[in-house]
């Protein structure tokens, strides 16, 4: 790879990975799990674009994650020069156009790779090794797709057809066509053909070309990502989209809006050990097993058990006599199925959705930029709470109108302002805070932080409550 060309890479991180469930949420989805490796999607997704190729990533994502992908670019010892907060999911050729405008601004030659952060990849050197055959293509006007080699008939995934080698790219191939999810009869024909690939849904271009072509192809859309961006608001170390002009924009991916209309849409097969992590079932086929073919996580008992994924977070979960089945246990839900049926979690999700269900939308434990809070119990008018505070962080100063509050220190040392005085709580001391009094909790100490906290009172929803200062922005 050329030493002179710094590529930027572009995580799309929007989804909410809901045939995942009920490991992934809305509000904690599948990019943001650890779910293949001991990191995140996310931070594998990261780690993998990182090294002298490539320059500090731009993060694209839900205004709802941006702090947990904050700190979880921290851990890995990553700083993103922008993480950009989408208002409202539109899609990813809006998502690619925001980054493509914000980094052309600071280089109007600059070279993107898209890459959504819920994918995983096994063989990072192969990977690396279709980013330089992609390169020289996409220097010379060529919007990159990387096609990976398929293995099975697989029916859950959009298929590219490779046409003619491109002269002076060695490795690239013009694309001959974009073909929707097959049926079983048709991925066989497929995968006999041998000219067909897996859509990975990244792609290696330059800024200018992808703009160019989608300024021509579809204008709403570039013309709405200008304007949102040109009314951008900054918020901490965030980019905060224009809510009115990027909502305006069409909802469209990447392959819609540009790559099946574009003359220019060239195709890099990549054999990389590529799964979108799609479902339990995918999981399942790229993760370690036994000898009997079962992928464990957690605190698990199995007895003539074949062939499936069982997992026990926080939950022992002890099976017997099944095979070719699905077991996730969390702390608020369980699911039962059939590994071929795993993609009809969907349905289940949806319906969890309609009835207003909070197990479709959080976890019982929840991150704050401060730290997390985790529901132990609830019942009528009171509800428990374990409340971890990160080193030197602080929860906002706030009261709340309809529930008091009860601290103990379970662990660490507590600064708690409680009302005009200020209190030094350490293992063991408690305070109550009354409805109606100004409050806040702070952890100076160099170690974390934990307090059970209860609530009593007529209301316990978390819109109660009243911020008057706030280093998160969030009054």
């Amino acid at each position: 790879m050329s030493n002179n060309i710094k590529i930027v890479p572009v995580i799309i991180s929007g989804g909410s990975g809901t045939r995942l469930w009920p490991v992934s949420r809305p509000l904690y989805p599948k990019q943001l799990q650890p779910l293949v490796t001991e990191r995140t999607l996310l931070q594998d997704t990261v780690s993998r674009l990182t090294g002298e190729q490539f320059s500090s990533p731009i993060v694209v994502c839900n205004e709802a994650h941006r702090f947990i992908i904050t700190e979880q670019l921290r851990e890995i010892g990553v700083a993103a020069p922008a993480i950009v907060l989408e208002p409202v999911g539109r899609n990813t050729a809006p998502a690619a156009a925001v980054a493509a405008l914000l980094a052309q601004g600071s280089d109007e030659d600059a070279v993107l790779l898209i890459a959504p952060s819920d994918h995983a990849i096994s063989n990072r050197s192969a990977f690396l090794k279709a980013v330089e055959l992609a390169l020289p293509a996409a220097l010379a006007g060529r919007l990159v797709t990387f096609g990976i080699k398929p293995s099975t008939p697989e029916t859950g995934y959009g298929y590219i057809r490779r046409g003619a080698p491109i002269e002076n790219a060695a490795g690239c191939f013009i694309v001959d066509a974009f073909v929707e999810k097959p049926d079983l009869e048709t991925a066989e024909g497929y995968l006999a053909d041998g000219t067909y690939d897996w859509n990975s849904g990244m792609f290696l271009f330059r800024a200018a070309a992808f703009l160019e072509e989608l300024g021509r192809l579809q204008p709403e859309i570039l013309a709405a990502c200008r304007r949102a961006i040109e009314r951008q608001e900054s918020d901490l170390d965030f980019i905060r989209l224009d809510a009115e002009a990027f909502d305006a924009s069409p909802a469209e991916s990447i392959d819609y809006a540009v790559m099946e209309l574009t003359n220019l849409a060239a195709l890099v097969p990549a054999d990389v050990g590529w799964s979108d992590v799609g479902s339990w079932g995918q999981l399942w086929a790229i993760s370690e097993k036994d000898a009997h073919g079962n992928s464990i996580v957690g605190d698990v008992i199995l007895k003539d058990v074949k062939n499936s994924y069982i997992r026990g977070d926080g939950k022992l979960v002890a099976a017997i006599g099944i095979s070719d089945m699905v077991v996730i246990a969390t702390d608020d839900a369980v699911l039962v199925a059939g590994r071929e049926h795993a993609q009809m979690v969907k349905e289940i999700t949806q319906t969890l959705k309609d009835e207003g269900r909070v197990e479709f939308t959080t976890h019982t434990k929840v991150y704050r930029p401060w730290g997390w809070y985790q529901s132990l119990e609830t019942g009528e008018r009171f509800q428990v709470k374990l409340i971890g505070v990160n080193p030197g962080a602080r929860i906002s100063l706030q009261k709340h109108s309809k529930r008091a509050e009860h601290w103990v220190v379970v662990s660490g040392e507590a600064t708690v302002t409680r009302g005009d005085e200020v209190l030094q709580l350490e293992e063991n001391m408690s305070t109550y805070i009354p409805i109606g009094m100004k409050h806040r909790l702070e952890n100076k100490a160099v170690t974390p932080l934990l307090i059970v906290e209860v609530q009593s009172g007529s209301y316990l929803g978390e819109d109660d409550i009243e911020r008057f200062d706030d280093e998160y922005g969030r009054n």
